[in-house]
């Protein structure tokens, strides 16, 4: 039997619709099915996985991490009765699942989907002793239509019994548009049927699992949405916390580091207790994966500076008030970055306005500075010493005068430069001999791509690293060669985050970190109010003073790129799966975006494999030279 095009197109339209009731997801009469508003010659739609059971057994819970991927937004909302509240109001006591639906939605992998996922998923917590301690939430994305009285209506299609779900709206866009920001969801509307029930509203689905201390453990995309692993993934979450309460035990009110499963990025704490490291041998030797260290004719390493330096850079008395090192914006154990901040914070809490770049394979630099304005590390240090809102000193004179005043450290300065005394160049050279001997590579990368290893890397990873130099042509900026790999060209490029940053709009609330994972969200008319105006940032341009420079940044090295979160130039994506999101979807748009900024339309596999690939970057001497930075003799200035 055959059928014309209409035919099939209608019949495909009608078993959809059925479908739709078959899973309890019933139409309102005046919404057309999704295949009926394809195109005549389009294909029936394929379902996502959510629709069916899985074809494999998920991974038992508790046998994997989850690390945070950034801290959930806040915003004031509607419940199903009327009644204004905000989304932090509703986290923090349980375990969260949130997804932004509107009730008109007729793409079977849209809301219908995140709908019908956690209806499955509702009915197994149901049946299991994790189920008391979570909690959904459906938020509208559709003000005008989805009004608290048909939340309401909605919401009791799908709840099952006394379950924890949460069917809200908000009182009208200006309300939404600030926390679709704070998640990252794009939703774009068709102006000519704004106020019409269907087809009105585009968006991608994604489904958030957050944890009681507000943080974000995993997004759901259509691709991975099933009842399945999300359970999973809840009972590790519920595993984490109890394993958490253990190590407390019973009402010793710990918080903070200890306290409700905090996690940080920081690498091996043990490590603190230090063991020195002989960092000479990278003058002679780099890793594997690297060239020899290019130090300037001028400044030829020794040993004598390394050490010198070595101490210079944790030694707090470099600053105006004897409070602040460089360590402290660049800190070991967190990539010689820092971790915790997305800009960093200088002598006496003063902002900065850029993220702490890391110090790992500073040599191979040809610029220096987000915004590229010096091109020795000789001269880069001066920069920090002297900025008021970093390091604070008022003039080189004061901190030379500083130095002299330290027992030890003329007598050093004198043997290391064959009797110069401490001045600006010998001062800049000494910290720069350090700096400059912080090389880290012969990752699974190195060994796989220069070592021969053919099983240094994952089948994930080697698939990434095609996409790297295919596909994604992230290689046409983050360089990789035969003999070695900088992963960086040197050059400066607008991506467009910079001008996103400069053409922000004030945002209802901040979340504020008030404790070591604990956030609270500030009004925004209060930050304001305490605080000073953002500084401006037009990168190169400030530099040059070439319009064509303007939100122009350093390619940065990705060279140990799993441990420097977070990442650009304002710390403004919080994750690697971020980032190759950001550059997924072809950076931010604006006159002087970059050209090779571009849309990779990489599927989420792909994405996946392009963080598995960067996971691999991470050099085998990044712990060494941690243990070595805490075996630094801090204060101890004695001539040796």
């Amino acid at each position: 039997m055959s059928y014309s095009r209409e035919a099939r197109n209608k019949l495909a339209g009608t078993l959809l619709a059925g479908f739709f009731v078959w899973a309890g997801l019933a139409l309102d009469s005046n919404v057309t099915t999704a295949q009926e508003q394809r195109e005549d010659d389009s294909e029936p739609q394929v379902l996502a996985p959510g629709w069916t059971d899985l074809e494999f057994s998920p991974p038992e819970a508790g046998s994997y991490k989850l690390p945070p991927m950034g801290v959930a937004g806040d915003g004031q909302v509607l419940d199903s009765d009327g009644k204004a509240t905000t989304l932090h109001s509703l986290m923090g006591d349980k375990v969260v699942v949130m997804s932004f639906i509107y009730s008109s939605c007729s793409d079977a992998n849209g809301c219908p989907l995140a709908t019908h996922v956690l209806g499955r998923l509702q009915d197994q917590l149901l049946k299991d002793p994790v189920g008391a301690d979570v909690r959904f939430i459906s938020l509208s994305f559709d003000p005008v239509q989805d009004t608290p009285e048909v939340m309401n209506r909605y919401g009791k299609r799908y709840i099952s019994g006394d379950f924890d779900w949460k069917f809200l709206t908000t009182g009208d866009k200006q309300h939404l548009e600030p926390i679709l920001e704070s998640y990252g969801q794009t939703v774009v509307r068709d102006p000519d049927s704004e106020d019409k029930a269907a087809g009105a509203i585009s968006h991608v689905l994604r489904v958030y699992l957050i944890d009681r201390q507000l943080r974000i453990r995993n997004i759901f995309s259509a691709s991975y949405l099933h009842a399945d692993t999300m359970l999973s993934d809840i009972r590790t979450l519920h595993m984490e916390s109890r394993k958490t309460a253990s190590v407390q035990g019973p009402g010793d009110g710990r918080e903070g580091y200890e306290g409700q499963g905090y996690q940080t990025r920081t690498r091996s704490l043990e490590s603190r207790g230090g063991q020195s490291a002989d960092l000479w041998q990278y003058a002679l030797a780099a890793p594997l994966g690297l060239p020899a260290i290019p130090a300037p004719a001028e400044n030829p390493l020794t040993k004598a500076k390394i050490e010198l330096g070595r101490l210079l850079f944790f030694d707090r008395r470099l600053s105006h008030n004897n409070t602040f090192s460089c360590a402290m914006c660049h800190v070991p154990e967190q990539g010689f970055t820092s971790n915790e901040l997305a800009t960093a914070v200088g002598i006496e809490g003063r902002t900065v306005r850029r993220n702490s770049p890391t110090i790992y394979n500073t040599a191979y630099l040809t610029r220096l500075f987000h915004d590229g304005r010096e091109t020795t590390l000789e001269q880069q240090i001066w920069g920090p010493l002297l900025a008021n809102n970093e390091m604070g000193n008022r003039s080189v004179g004061q901190v030379i005068d500083q130095l002299n005043a330290i027992p030890g450290y003329p007598e050093r300065f004198t043997k290391a430069f064959d009797g110069q005394p401490i001045s600006m160049e010998t001062l800049g050279m000494a910290l720069a001999s350090y700096e400059r001997v912080l090389v880290s590579a012969n990752s699974p990368y190195d060994r796989w791509h220069h070592g021969g290893d053919a099983g240094a890397l994952t089948t994930a990873q080697q698939s990434g690293y095609e996409l790297f130099t295919g596909k994604a042509g992230c290689s046409a900026c983050h360089l990789v060669g035969q003999d070695y790999s900088l992963f960086t060209d040197n050059l400066m490029h607008n991506t467009g985050i910079g001008y996103q940053r400069s053409m922000a709009k004030p945002v209802a609330g901040t979340i504020v970190q008030i404790a070591p994972g604990e956030y609270i969200t500030v009004a925004g008319d209060v930050v304001a109010d305490a605080s000073e105006d953002p500084p401006s940032d037009l990168g190169l341009y400030e530099i040059t003073e070439d319009p064509d420079d303007r939100w122009k940044y350093r390619t940065p090295s990705l060279r140990n790129v799993a441990l420097t979160a977070p990442y650009m130039h304002d710390g403004s994506l919080s994750s690697l799966q971020e980032v190759v999101e950001f550059y997924n979807s072809g950076g931010i748009s604006n006159e002087l975006l970059d050209p090779l900024i571009r849309p990779l339309e990489l599927s989420e596999k792909e994405m996946l494999q392009m963080v598995a690939f960067l996971d691999a970057l991470t050099g085998k001497n990044v712990d060494k030279l941690v243990t070595d930075a805490h075996a630094v003799p801090v204060g101890n200035t004695g001539s040796q």
